[in-house]
């Protein structure tokens, strides 16, 4: 009787670029894709991001598993760094942007250049060069005028800042592409937190800032009111979402756009209820600056994240509560050892 042999093939994983990859989210799409064995490319220009971050990721990664990290220092705006960058890569996950939207309205021209011109030069590279998949990161800022909440996908207002233009473009140019024949995957993060998030400068975000005015004995500041919510969303989950859009099907899944986030509206006063808990400053004084409302501003953000869990399986793998704690350990550390910088 003839023997019967079976055939295993071994699909290899996909070498992976992560654009911005030395800031916040990049840094822990970095850590989490080397944990899992991937080859990684990573483009940044320090722009926002620093090298601290990627020092961190090497200390926390086995040496062996680090050896598959390849930096390029440059920009998603040049065109030869974005070359070099996607050579034998098949996924993108797109992260480099110049966040904040009172920065794209001090800075408009830089924020299109980063976020638009940059998107546009990646993506075109990448589907010349043969990527097989592009994911890139959009932002809630897109849902702009429309007072719907939860918000849907396919429901959005008016953009009201520079920088929900130019996701909302990075947006419209990724369904061109789409339309012949390239996979790509919008996901619209909404207020990422979590370890390595940068503290300083004067586009910082809440989380952070209000954590290091605690540490510094600064007063806090609040830009229009403490009613004011948002779905702050642990950088967990975000990394999650990335890593289902790489290995999800090409069905209903590909060209198409998400919500991230943890469907959740969390008020500023409980934001800074849970930060004074853990540093026991019920029974201090808090000093609290009040601001006025700034430009782009919404009241209330949240989430439907039904369409996400539907066709990628994405679940909330970390919830407020469990991030900020998570998050309040970090910091503890980042200041223990007076580092000035993320």
């Amino acid at each position: 009787m003839e023997a019967i042999t079976t055939n295993v093939v071994r699909i290899a994983k996909p070498k992976v670029l992560v654009t911005g990859v030395a800031g916040f989210i990049g840094s822990h799409l970095l850590e989490a894709l080397l944990n899992r064995g991937y080859k990684v490319v990573g483009l940044d220009n320090f722009s926002t991001g620093s090298p601290k971050n990627l020092e961190e990721v090497e200390r926390k990664v086995d040496k062996k598993l680090f050896k598959n990290f390849k930096f390029i220092r440059g920009s998603v705006s040049n065109i030869k760094d974005c070359s070099d960058a996607l050579k034998d890569v098949e996924v993108v996950l797109h992260q480099a942007a110049l966040g904040s939207v009172p920065r794209s309205f001090a800075h408009p021209l830089d924020t299109n250049e980063s976020n638009v011109t940059g998107f546009l030069t990646l993506l075109t590279l990448a589907k010349n060069m043969g990527v097989n998949r592009f994911i890139y990161a959009s932002s809630s800022s897109v849902y702009g005028s429309s007072p719907e909440l939860p918000k849907v996908e396919d429901k959005v207002g008016d953009v009201l800042s520079p920088y929900a233009a130019t996701k909302k473009m990075n947006e419209m140019y990724a369904s061109v592409f789409a339309s012949n024949t390239f996979e790509t995957i919008g996901l619209r993060y909404f207020n990422v937190f979590g370890p390595r998030q940068n503290p300083h400068g004067p586009y910082s975000a809440v989380i952070p800032r209000w954590i290091e005015a605690l540490h510094i004995d600064k007063p806090l500041m609040i830009n229009g009111s403490f009613n004011i919510s948002r779905d702050f969303t642990h950088v967990s989950n975000v990394v999650e979402a990335n890593l289902l859009a790489m290995t999800a099907p090409n069905l209903i899944s590909v060209n198409n756009i998400y919500n991230v986030s943890c469907g959740d509206n969390i008020p500023l006063s409980e934001v800074l209820a849970n930060i004074a808990s853990h540093y026991n400053f019920y029974d201090k004084e808090i000093r609290i600056k009040m601001g006025l409302y700034r430009d782009g501003d919404i009241m209330h953000s949240c989430a439907d994240i039904t369409k996400i869990r539907n066709e990628l399986g994405y679940e909330v793998k970390t919830t407020f509560s469990e991030g900020i704690k998570d998050t309040l350990m970090w910091y503890d550390e980042f200041y223990n050892k007076g580092r000035k910088n993320v």
